[in-house]
């Protein structure tokens, strides 16, 4: 069978093979395998539902190819939310098992009716949604925005954000345009946002390119977008100077396995030293 003396050795365990097999179809990426359920609150019965349709919520349950992920999710939504990035409403739910969900407000409902909405996959006509860079979503927010300079100063924040994370799955389908009206055409809250090198250590450091680049980022490269996007020098990391003791504390009281909390706190100092932001502590600096 195999033209040899010797039976060929399996090097990987049964757990192995998912993740293999996307390896070898693609970009091995946290949205790619983690399922998520539309679910709706009924009153009455005080239990969120499954819905087909008419969801105003989003579950995502774990997984097991990536563990932590709801809590990794979480934590990451409450850090944006403290640094003051706009975000839906989010929390940790445990379902009947006991193992924690991460349920997120859709931010396309509004009583009911359905808010138009686009990712930048789809406006720059992109099918790879890893195709693609921060130059063209701030170049494409100008033109659409109804706040064109506001906006694109928000992108610009939401993309260092990532990059201070760890999120290297931040493609083009996690940032989106909503049309209210013809007069409010606006960036969306932020969504979607993990660590995902956590669990993910050889991903690169950018889903998108930024400054022609997705690996070995330096503040210099933030500071070419900043240029492109004409962000004022002043704001363009005012979120994120002096921060890391405000991450450091939703992280340590988060519900992110405690090894794993050092491995984060390790990522965020490794990418502010980067971007060459002060921390906070004296003795962190």
């Amino acid at each position: 069978m195999f033209n040899s003396s010797k039976w060929p050795v399996i090097d990987f365990n049964l757990g192995d093979i998912f993740l293999k097999a996307q390896k070898l179809t693609g970009k091995l990426s946290i949205s790619g395998v983690q399922p998520k359920l539309s679910v709706k609150l009924d009153k009455k019965q005080n239990l969120l539902i499954p819905v087909a349709e008419g969801g105003e919520y989003i579950l995502k349950p774990q997984i097991s190819t990536f563990p932590n992920i709801p809590e990794n999710e979480q934590c990451c939504m409450d850090i944006a939310e403290q640094l003051y990035i706009d975000v839906p409403f989010h929390c940790l739910i445990p379902l009947k098992d006991k193992s924690l969900a991460y349920v997120v407000k859709r931010f396309d409902r509004e009583k009911g009716v359905k808010i138009h909405q686009e990712d930048f996959a789809q406006i720059l006509e992109q099918t790879d949604k890893y195709k693609g860079s921060a130059e063209q979503m701030g170049r494409r927010l100008e033109e659409i925005s109804s706040a064109p300079g506001y906006d694109t100063q928000l992108l610009f924040e939401r993309v260092v954000l990532n990059f201070i994370l760890g999120n290297g799955d931040a493609h083009l389908k996690n940032y989106s345009i909503s049309y209210r009206d013809k007069n409010n055409i606006r960036l969306t809250p932020a969504y979607d946002i993990v660590c995902s090198k956590l669990v993910l250590p050889d991903e690169e450091d950018s889903a998108i390119t930024i400054n022609g680049k997705k690996n070995k980022l330096q503040r210099e490269d933030f500071n070419e977008l900043a240029e492109y996007l004409n962000i004022p020098i002043k704001v363009r990391y005012e979120k994120f100077e002096k921060k890391f003791d405000v991450m450091r504390k939703i992280i340590e009281t988060s519900s992110i396995d405690k090894e794993k909390q050092q491995q984060f706190l390790e990522i965020i100092k490794e990418r502010m030293g980067r971007l060459k932001l002060k921390r906070e502590a004296a003795n962190d600096s």
